[in-house]
């Protein structure tokens, strides 16, 4: 009797966001409680067929939830062939994606998010704004990986589909996993109930030997190419300092409990000089400074062959901090004895625990999540630290969230020309410091 109270809640709740729009809820809720047309099977659809969006999709199959995979949509045919095979042979009794289910080009996402109940977004982020406000516009409830932007304009763009997100009572995941990871929710526990005192000062970094790279095909247009090659182009990846370094900026405004007021730095191409690596920077180091006058220093670079570092460290008044993705979380006090440190085995995968967390609510009829906010927000100090670097200039925080500086092309479609292009050695042009005009 229990499980069937559960469900028929949960059926009201997605119907009943579903319905949302415009207000519709109040003049149609006891309709939708009455009459719903969701069966038990709670429907997916996949925007982004890539690596990311196949481990999203693996994902969400893997929680106990009743889920089934109804749509997809990719720009690439060959992502999504290679997505459905993986996700088919592995999900069976769980994939329902036939041909005309599975959406090719530009505005494929919208006819697979119409026929879903929770929409998987996970293209590269310069889609995510115009993505989630179609699915919050259609009162879908949405998983949407980091960053959720890369632009002052598509910040604000998300900021209001997030109020939208509210008013509907749309839950919203944010593929900042360390939100989700037991050894970061313990140590941030501590850290908020005062264990270590005010936070003062920190440091923050992701230091790797960067990514992939995808050589130039002879029939390939621009807008291809740069498709194809999303994390050297600022409209589509924001810089690595954005698509990567989010997560140990989110962990900074986490510990904080705030976000910055103004950002400086510096930055470069050091190390990935050639015309493979688009227009992005392989190195940034930037100040965040928050209101109360604490600094934390940030770093991410791409350099191979050199020390890698991913984790966070903060000093408060009363004591310090180390955490990693690693499943590392310890607190010392202002003597260094050590007063808490997280088991580092037999944690839950975070990746996983977002997708078992969000789709649980879901089942449940629970409004639970609302993190779109947050994420827009860390996002938009990620993107306060590429605007330091590349104007070399401090960056405050309302001028960049004002900023009118859209990176989207002026037209979607494979012969379009992106904003930047490249000159006739295949080169793009860099930012400079000093002579670079972000905002």
């Amino acid at each position: 009797m229990e499980n069937e109270k559960l469900s028929g809640q949960r059926r009201d709740f997605i119907k009943a966001g579903a319905l949302l729009t415009g207000g519709l809820l109040l003049d149609q809720f006891a309709f939708a409680a009455g009459h719903s047309g969701v069966n038990d099977t709670i429907k997916i659809a996949l925007i982004g067929c890539g690596d990311r969006g196949t481990g999203a999709a693996f994902q969400a199959l893997s929680t106990k939830s009743n889920l089934k995979l109804v749509a997809m949509a990719d720009a690439f045919q060959d992502r999504m062939d290679q997505s459905y095979k993986l996700l088919s042979d592995k999900f069976k009794d769980k994939v329902d994606v036939p041909a005309d289910r599975r959406f090719v080009g530009f505005d494929g996402y919208k006819k697979a998010i119409a026929l879903a109940d929770v929409v998987l977004l996970a293209t590269p982020p310069g889609f995510r704004p115009m993505h989630f406000e179609e699915a919050v516009d259609k009162g879908k409830h949405v998983f949407m990986e980091k960053p959720v932007a890369v632009d002052s304009p598509g910040i604000r763009k998300v900021l209001a589909a997030a109020e939208v997100a509210k008013k509907k009572k749309l839950n919203v995941v944010v593929g900042l996993q360390r939100r989700y990871q037991t050894n970061y929710r313990e140590t941030m526990k501590r850290i908020q109930d005062g264990a270590i005192g005010d936070i003062v000062g920190g440091q923050v970094y992701w230091n790797s030997g960067g990514v992939w790279v995808k050589p130039r095909q002879p029939q390939q247009t621009e807008m291809e190419y740069q498709m194809r090659n999303w994390y050297y182009f600022n409209w589509l990846c924001g810089d690595h300092i954005v698509e990567q370094h989010v997560h140990n900026i989110d962990i900074a405004n986490w510990a904080k409990n705030a976000y910055p007021v103004s950002i400086q730095g510096t930055g470069s191409r050091a190390w990935r000089t050639g015309k493979d690596y688009g227009e992005i920077y392989d190195n940034h180091a930037v100040e965040l400074t928050y209101a109360d006058g604490a600094v934390i220093y940030s770093q991410c670079r791409h350099f191979e062959g050199t020390a890698n570092r991913v984790d966070e460290t903060f000093q408060g008044t009363k004591g310090r901090t180390y955490l990693s993705a690693n499943n590392q979380g310890i607190l010392w006090d202002h003597t260094g004895k050590e007063i808490f440190s997280h088991p580092t085995k037999g944690n839950a995968n975070p990746y996983q625990t977002e997708h078992d967390e969000l789709f649980a609510a879901i089942s449940k009829g629970e409004y639970k999540f609302a993190d779109a906010e947050r994420g827009a927000k860390s996002c938009l100090t990620a993107i306060m630290g590429r605007y330091a670097t590349y104007s070399g200039q401090t960056i405050k925080w309302d001028e960049a969230l004002n900023a009118n500086n859209s990176l989207f092309p002026e037209t979607l479609a494979w012969d379009a020309k992106p904003r930047i292009l490249p000159d006739a050695n295949g080169l793009y042009p860099i930012p400079t410091p000093g002579k670079t005009k972000v905002i």
